[in-house]
């Protein structure tokens, strides 16, 4: 347990209030950063570019939230299954599981790269995207998969390095990243006239950049969890494919928390341009800009708690696994609380960044954005308890939790409250799908660990 004393951190010991606040607010910056980056982005490309340009971005960005989804499953399942072997003493077996998630994770993301711009025409037609919009949203696709294989490496980078107790160095993979891009974006959209392929140009090269600071973390720096060279022969693939599926069961309901944003920007696309065109879906996507600094703050507070959850969990101390998951709970709510009073009383400011004041879109934005906003409360509470389930490897619970917020609900009321409400139906589809997921936790709740 020593060796995980990197940044004055001791999972095991530590008091649990500072040693949260320790991990969350180096990990709420990056996230922060992270989620203004985006922002910035979509700002330039609004002012710079249009409404068109933004909308055809939002078609496009279910690509990114697959690829997060993705690196947090194997993030998620790396840092829980390594968090335990930690807890017991076997660092040379988290080793082995941390270099199994990133080889398996490039490799497959590669592969879905290319499959994605092979058949990229198709599968824009799929997402949704009217002929007025396609080309635009080419030139930002083309540009963009090669980043996305980055944010892979990068992403479960972040979960390992903090594991390893490094939460500053790991907060600094979205911060420095997060710095670059701005230039970079206000730059090729502005001064260089690159339009969307520009900002695309500008993700890519920042995503490389924080690639390139995880490996050189994992290669020069770390002292306990070590990447290794995995063999070739026909035992290590067997244990090497054991170790991905567990990791992979592990980290499911994360990957699903971002198809469920997938799901949301794909179903509100529908929605959006069947009912107001491509001016509604411009003004839906300043929410969907706007939803992800909601996300990140709160997965930030479940990214957080889980290394300290899953440690002592490992370790058999449930006292400490019940006071971290009791503090991730009241920090939640009280970020959600914030991100919604934000929304709502932020939201004239907030979506002129992005559309010119008068517009349709602008107007068809403010309108919404306050009802959409509401969602945000239920969506914290809900982070907070599934990241707990996760920490503890109740997988299935977390799983159908997902999938309840992601698709099950999400999808009928998209298709419903339209048909009860127009047009705040639109709006409040998100909301909705959020309250009903929170109603079926806590009426589904059973005694577990926390408990005992």
């Amino acid at each position: 347990m020593n060796n995980l004393k990197r940044d004055s951190i001791d999972f095991g010991k530590a008091k649990i209030e500072p040693l949260f606040q320790s991990i969350f607010i180096p990990t709420l910056l990056s996230m922060v950063f992270a989620s203004l980056y985006t922002v910035a982005d979509g700002i330039f490309v609004g002012q710079g570019v249009g409404s068109d340009a933004l909308a055809a971005i939002n078609i496009v960005s279910p690509v990114f939230l697959i690829t997060t989804g993705i690196s947090l499953m194997f993030g998620v399942g790396a840092s829980v299954v390594a968090s335990i072997h930690l807890a017991q003493g076997n660092n040379k077996a988290a080793g082995i599981n941390v270099t199994q998630a990133f080889e398996v994770a490039s490799l497959l993301m590669i592969l879905l790269a290319v499959a994605i711009y092979v058949f990229r025409i198709p599968f824009l037609r799929l997402l949704g995207c009217s002929d007025v919009l396609m080309q635009l949203a080419q030139d930002y696709l083309t540009l963009i998969l090669p980043g996305c294989v980055f944010i892979i490496s990068q992403m479960i980078g972040t979960f390992v390095i903090r594991l390893d107790g490094s939460p500053k160095f790991a907060a600094s993979l979205e911060i420095i990243p997060g710095i670059l891009n701005i230039i970079l974006d206000w730059l090729f959209v502005f001064p260089m006239h690159m339009g969307v392929t520009g900002s695309a140009l500008a993700s890519t090269l920042c995503c490389g950049v924080a690639s390139a600071m995880v490996m050189w973390y994992m290669f020069f720096r770390s002292k306990t969890i070590r990447l290794c060279k995995l063999r070739l022969t026909l035992t290590s693939l067997y244990l090497t494919v054991r170790n991905i599926s567990y990791m992979v069961r592990c980290g499911f309901s994360s990957m699903l928390g971002e198809l469920a944003m997938s799901m949301i920007l794909l179903a509100g696309n529908y929605v959006f341009i069947r009912e107001l065109g491509e001016d509604g879906v411009a003004a839906f996507c300043v929410a969907c800009y706007l939803y992800p600094i909601v996300f990140m703050v709160n997965n930030a507070v479940a990214q957080s708690a889980q290394p300290i959850i899953s440690f002592n969990y490992g370790a058999g101390n449930t006292g400490r696994v019940r006071e971290a998951f009791r503090l991730s709970l009241r920090t939640a709510a009280i970020c959600g609380v914030l991100a919604t009073l934000v929304l709502i009383l932020g939201a004239k400011p907030l979506i002129g960044l992005f559309l010119h004041a008068g517009s349709r879109p602008y107007e068809i934005a403010i309108a919404g954005l306050p009802w959409f906003a509401v969602s945000a409360i239920f969506f914290a509470l809900n982070v907070a308890i599934i990241g707990y389930y996760q920490s503890i490897e109740q997988n299935t619970r977390a799983t159908v939790y997902m999938l309840l917020r992601g698709l099950v609900f999400l999808v009928p009321a998209f298709i419903l409250m339209p048909m009860l409400v127009f047009p705040q139906g639109m709006w409040l589809a998100v909301p909705v799908s959020e309250c009903l997921t929170l109603v079926v936790i806590l009426l589904t709740r059973r005694r577990t660990v926390l408990s005992n």
